[in-house]
């Protein structure tokens, strides 16, 4: 009777599990989508452009909700631990790829408790300056900096942050440490290299490029390995080109699913993706942010799985070698 009894329960779940999957997305049910950060950040103008650019491919209304703390990571152990019926979605960046190495306890696995949706864009990153820097170009910047060994302030908006990142990258390239400054987010950072405080900044397009526009900053070099076509950067060298050859960050978006979502409905999420990646409006709309609309094969779950997993190969080492931690 016990053995019965199970099997009846098995066969219900796997049936009420293929009813959801049939019927996703559920009418008059909206479609989360997670931002593990603050609301006006560049995280979160990605995923309320691709909110707007998914709801008719979805055919449900998408709404955005922030969830912010911990680097990320409490919005992420929300979406790990939803319900698993393709209504709740993570949009996260590269920090999928560097908690593991910052944080000492995940309350998540990243390759493992997440179904992977697809990528959605590539955030390049400018190296800049404060405008009374000595320096006017790469090659005058690189020789300030050797000849300025342990006096040269480097920001960033926190640990883990993409500039945090950047500039743990630009000392291993450079194989000179510099002294490192957080600040509490982009904006303060911002302020004392413009006033002159700190001495360089490496950020995403995102937050940069209104002030290389303006010349309250000097701009050195961009951070991808091609240059960029928007109107103010596209003077800019590469770093790759400046010496640094093979130097490449961006700061790129992926959309996730909980572990357990039927595939049917990540497959109808995928399809969507696919979609809105190719949507006029949303291209755009990102392009003006310095941001570059994926279009290749990482748009594809199981290509954005590799690629997350060459990325934490990439930076575990540098943020080991550096020594830095969160609990």
């Amino acid at each position: 009777m016990k053995k019965l009894f199970m099997l009846s329960c098995w066969a219900v779940a796997t049936l009420s599990a293929g009813v959801q999957a049939a019927d996703f997305p559920i009418k008059d049910k909206p479609v989360t989508i997670v931002v593990p950060f603050t609301a006006g950040g560049p995280t979160d103008r990605v995923a309320r452009d691709l909110a707007e650019a998914l709801r008719k491919p979805l055919g449900a209304n998408v709404v955005v909700e922030n969830v912010a703390g911990a680097g990320g990571t409490i919005g992420a152990n929300k979406v790990a631990k939803a319900p698993q019926d393709g209504h709740t979605v993570l949009l996260h960046h590269i920090g999928m790829a560097t908690s593991p190495a910052l944080y000492r306890k995940m309350p998540y696995n990243t390759m493992d408790d997440f179904e992977y949706l697809g990528m959605v864009n590539d955030v390049p990153m400018t190296l800049i300056g404060r405008p009374t820097l000595p320096a006017n170009n790469y090659k005058e910047l690189a020789s300030w900096i050797a000849q300025n060994k342990g006096t040269v302030n480097l920001g960033n908006a926190g640990l883990g942050a993409a500039s945090h990142l950047c500039g743990l990258l630009f000392q291993s390239a450079l194989k000179i440490d510099m002294t490192t400054v957080p600040y509490k987010g982009t904006a303060p950072a911002m302020n004392d290299l413009m006033g002159g405080q700190i001495d360089l900044l490496c950020d995403q397009t995102t937050n940069t490029t209104s002030q290389i526009e303006g010349k309250t900053v000097k701009a050195f070099a961009v951070t991808s390995l091609k240059r960029l076509s928007t109107p103010a950067l596209k003077n800019l060298p590469t770093l790759d080109e400046s010496g640094l050859k093979g130097f490449e960050v961006s700061i790129w978006h992926g959309l996730y699913a909980p572990k357990g979502t039927p595939a049917d409905v990540t497959a109808k999420i995928n399809k969507a993706l696919k979609v809105a990646l190719k949507d006029p409006e949303f291209n755009k709309k990102q392009q003006g942010l310095g941001a570059i609309v994926v279009n290749d094969k990482r748009s594809d779950p199981v290509e954005h799985k590799k690629f997350v997993a060459s990325e934490i190969a990439k930076w575990g080492p540098v943020i080991q070698a550096a020594g830095v931690y969160a609990d």
